[in-house]
């Protein structure tokens, strides 16, 4: 319902799209279902007043209307998806704050660096040097600039009252720009299956009047600790129905780091990466470089292990079957002389059943 109902000018904007898109299409579907039931009943078997026609084949009315009504219900959803299309643009900065008030001309957006974490929401407030887990505020009828990435797989960043669900990818920002237009709590979620604890990966979204916002951004720093890479690597980690938590300062370079996956020491950022390849590349000296662009055993020989699809709930790794003939028996044994064995090595593929099959990366150092 809240959909239906929502807070914020984007997302009003969307369900009028939502509105009109549907009564569109109930034009043509209600009629359609109405004949459809009037025509069987009046032209049903014990009905011998009904007109019987058997050689009527064409009515040129009749044509043009069942041609025309739908092509102008299709013009019309087609040049309301252009204009929306490019009108609620995420990345489009706001030109008002709802249908009755632009944007004060010394408006200032509030920025808002967002980030993705397994399982939990990471929120940097770059202008007043904050961060926050699970819960985010913003001052009513101000706009909001958020960028949005992710530290691992891919999550959907989702706020019903305030505007649509943004994807978050690890090594790609992307934007949305919205204004929350009534004072309330909001609920704001992963929209995107992203593992184990997805379902409780939930934040509370404030919608604050000016000395509000203000007062908790007091309260964040009152109560707050630091943002180091040290903890930020320990946040990182995986962990479900993570608590609010506060930090009255971060790194000011640590949502760039997270954004160019080199929050971790010892890696090369993807940005640095992409200037050596913009200036022609960095010969073969550069082959020290491809560890440090490594990421998906980030966690390996931590102590966290990443369910996998070769490693069962049991945490042993899964070991590959011997091949079976016909009746079921082990075909290294049916055949004489045949030890996989050739040159002195093992033949790819060719496992005897007791060698495990390898771990995934990202249980592998």
């Amino acid at each position: 319902m809240v959909v239906m109902a929502p807070s914020g000018d984007i997302a009003a904007q969307q369900r009028d799209l939502i509105v009109i898109s549907t009564v569109l299409m109930l034009l043509i579907i209600v009629p359609v279902i109405f004949l459809t039931l009037l025509f069987a009943w009046r032209y049903r078997r014990s009905n011998t007043a009904a007109t019987y026609a058997p050689e009527w084949h064409h009515s040129t009315r009749l044509e043009i209307v069942i041609w025309a009504a739908p092509l102008a219900i299709i013009i019309a959803l087609g040049a309301v998806t252009w204009i929306s299309t490019h009108k609620l643009d995420p990345y489009r900065p706001l030109d008002r704050l709802d249908a009755e008030r632009a944007i004060p001309a010394d408006t200032k957006p509030l920025t808002v660096e967002v980030v993705a974490l397994d399982w939990k929401w990471l929120f940097f407030y770059p202008e007043v040097g904050i961060a926050t887990v699970n819960e985010l505020a913003a001052p009513v009828d101000m706009p909001i600039n958020f960028k949005i990435t992710a530290s691992s797989v891919m999550n959907s960043f989702y706020i019903p009252a305030l505007a649509g669900q943004i994807y978050a990818m690890p090594g790609m920002e992307t934007k949305l720009h919205a204004v929350i237009n009534k004072e309330g709590e909001y609920e704001g979620f992963s929209a995107n299956y992203s593992g184990a604890g997805f379902s409780h990966m939930r934040f509370k979204f404030h919608g604050l009047n000016r000395e509000g916002f203000d007062a908790w951004v007091a309260k964040v720093k009152q109560q707050g600790t630091m943002l180091n890479r040290d903890a930020y690597l320990k946040l990182e980690k995986p962990s479900e129905k993570e608590p609010v938590r506060y930090y009255a300062g971060a790194d000011a370079d640590l949502y760039t780091a997270i954004l160019n996956m080199c929050a971790t020491p010892g890696k090369m950022c993807m940005n640095e990466m992409m200037h050596i390849d913009m200036m022609g590349g960095g010969g073969k000296e550069s082959t020290e470089n491809r560890e440090k662009l490594q990421y998906d055993n980030r966690h390996a020989g931590e102590g966290v292990v990443q369910p996998g699809a070769t490693v069962p709930a049991t945490g042993v790794p899964a070991k590959a079957e011997p091949p079976r003939n016909s009746d079921g028996n082990d075909m290294q044994h049916d055949m004489p002389g045949m030890d996989m064995q050739h040159d002195g090595h093992s033949m790819p593929g060719m496992s005897n059943g007791t060698d495990p099959a390898p771990a995934q990366l990202n249980n592998n150092n």
